[in-house]
C-alpha cells in the first residue's frame, strides 16, 4: 500500500519547533519585532540571563528511553515533578545543517534555505553539502538572513558562542550562529565552565554552547549501543554541571537539533536499499542527482523525467516512504510555512521520507554516510522530536 505524502506528521513551526526557541528566548530578554526578530506562538518566561545548550543527535524519545544514563536530564523531564521540559519539533529535514539553520536564524528551512544535507545548486548539475559547505558557495548569497544572536548583540545583549575552535570560521557557523563572540574550547567540561562565566559577567547576556560528540557516537556504533549510551553519561554529566553554575536571575534550555535510528545493517532484513546497486537501476532510471541523506532524499530528474521518476519511487518503496513532489512537499508545509524562490530548486523534483526504519543508501558515491547505523532526517518522532529542558535561578 502506498503511504499518502499528506500522512506525514509537519513540524509545529511556529509554535514548537527549534525555530522558536531563540526568538522567544531574545522576547524574554526584553528584544521585539523592532529589533528584528522573528515573531513566534512560543512563550519562555523573562530571564535576564539565558545559555542554550544544544546537544546534537539527543532526541526526545531518546532521552526518554535511557533514565538510567541520564538522571538530571530525566529530572527535567515533565514526568518528573520538578521538570517543566517539553518536546519540540526539529524541521525538515530533521538533520544537522538545516536544524542549526532554523534554531541560529529563527526561521522554518524554506526562509533560511539550509533545505537538506546534499542539495542542489540552482541552476547547475552538482550538490552542496551544507555541513560542510563543499564546494564553496558565498555564505550570505546562500542564507542571507540575520541570526538571533546579531540581532541580541545590537540590541546591547552581551552575546557569544562557546564551542569547539573547528567550527569557529566555518561558513555553517557564519550564516547560522554568529553574533557576538566566540569562544573555542576544545573540552566539554571548559565550555560548560565558561558558558556559565560569560553568563554573569553581564546583566543581560545570551550565551550559546554545543556538544557534538553524541551524535558521532550514534553514527557510528548505533544509538543501542555501550558507546552511545556512554556518550549520554557524558552529557548528562556536563549538562548538570552547567546547570550547578547558574547565576542569579539566568535560565538554561538544554535542546538538540535531531533525533536518531539504528538502521538494521543485515541484508536479509532489507532496510537499506542499495541505490548503486544493479537491481535498482529502475529507481536510478530518469534521476540526475542524489541529494540529501538516507532518511531523506532529494532526488534530482532529467528534465522531462519529473512525473516517471515519481511514480518509479512510489510504485518500489511507497510502502515504507513518504514519497512527494517538490510541489507535493512544499503544499505539506514540510519546509515550513512559505519557502522563497530562491530556496525552491535547492528542494528535489522529487521527496522521499523514510517512515519506517529503512534508509536509501548509496555505497559507491556515498561510502561514509551508507555505513552508518545510526541514520536521521526523517518526520518520525524518533528523529523529529527534540527536548526543551529548563533549569532557572532565580
Amino acid at each position: 500500500m502506498t503511504l499518502p505524502h499528506t500522512a506525514a506528521p509537519v513540524p509545529a513551526y511556529g509554535t514548537a519547533a527549534l525555530a522558536d526557541v531563540l526568538p522567544a528566548v531574545a522576547a524574554g530578554l526584553g528584544l521585539t519585532e523592532a529589533d528584528g526578530v522573528p515573531t513566534t506562538g512560543l512563550t519562555l518566561p523573562a530571564a535576564d540571563r539565558v545559555c542554550v545548550f544544544l546537544i546534537d543527535g539527543l532526541g526526545w524519545e531518546l532521552l526518554r528511553g535511557h533514565p538510567d544514563e541520564a538522571p538530571f536530564l530525566t529530572s527535567l523531564l515533565p514526568s518528573s515533578l520538578a521538570g517543566t521540559g517539553r518536546p519540540l519539533t526539529a524541521g525538515f529535514p530533521a538533520t544537522t545543517a538545516t536544524s542549526l539553520g532554523s534554531f541560529g536564524t529563527g526561521r522554518p528551512p524554506g526562509e533560511h534555505g539550509l533545505a537538506g544535507y546534499l542539495v542542489r545548486i540552482p541552476g547547475q548539475r552538482r550538490l552542496m553539502n551544507q555541513l560542510r559547505w563543499q564546494p564553496h558557495v558565498t555564505p550570505r548569497s546562500w542564507q542571507p538572513y540575520p541570526t538571533v544572536f546579531q540581532r541580541a548583540h545590537a540590541a546591547g545583549v552581551a552575546t557569544c558562542q562557546v564551542s569547539s575552535p573547528t567550527f569557529e570560521f566555518t561558513p555553517l557557523t557564519e550564516v547560522a550562529l554568529s553574533g557576538g563572540e566566540f569562544h573555542g574550547r576544545l573540552t566539554g567540561e571548559e565550555r560548560m565552565d565558561l558558558a556559565a562565566e560569560r553568563l554573569a559577567a553581564a546583566d543581560r547576556a545570551l550565551v550559546y554552547t554545543y556538544y557534538s560528540e553524541l551524535d558521532g557516537m550514534g553514527h557510528r556504533h548505533g544509538a543501542d549501543s555501550d558507546a552511545w549510551r556512554g556518550q549520554l553519561m557524558a552529557v548528562d554529566r556536563l549538562a548538570q554541571r552547567l546547570a550547578e553554575q547558574l547565576p542569579p536571575r539566568s535560565a538554561l534550555y538544554v535542546t538538540a537539533d535531531h533525533g536518531m535510528v539504528d538502521v538494521p545493517t543485515d541484508p536479509a532484513v532489507g532496510a537499506r536499499i542499495d541505490l548503486d546497486a544493479p537491481e535498482q537501476e529502475d529507481l536510478r532510471a530518469g534521476m540526475l542527482l542524489l541529494g540529501g541523506e538516507g532518511r531523506a532524499r532529494h532526488l534530482y530528474a532529467r528534465p522531462g523525467a519529473e512525473a516517471d521518476l515519481l511514480a518509479a519511487w512510489r510504485e518500489r518503496l511507497g510502502d515504507r516512504f513518504w514519497i512527494a513532489s517538490r510541489d507535493e512537499a512544499i503544499a505539506a508545509g514540510w519546509f515550513g510555512p512559505v519557502v522563497e524562490d530562491r530556496v525552491r530548486e535547492r528542494i528535489g523534483d522529487v521527496v522521499a521520507v523514510a517512515a519506517s526504519d529503512a534508509a536509501v543508501t548509496a555505497t559507491r558515491r556515498e561510502p561514509g554516510e551508507s555505513s552508518m547505523i545510526g541514520m536521521h532526517g526523517s518526520l518520525l518522532d524518533s528523529e523529529l522530536l527534540v527536548p526543551l529542558l529548563e533549569v532557572r535561578r532565580g
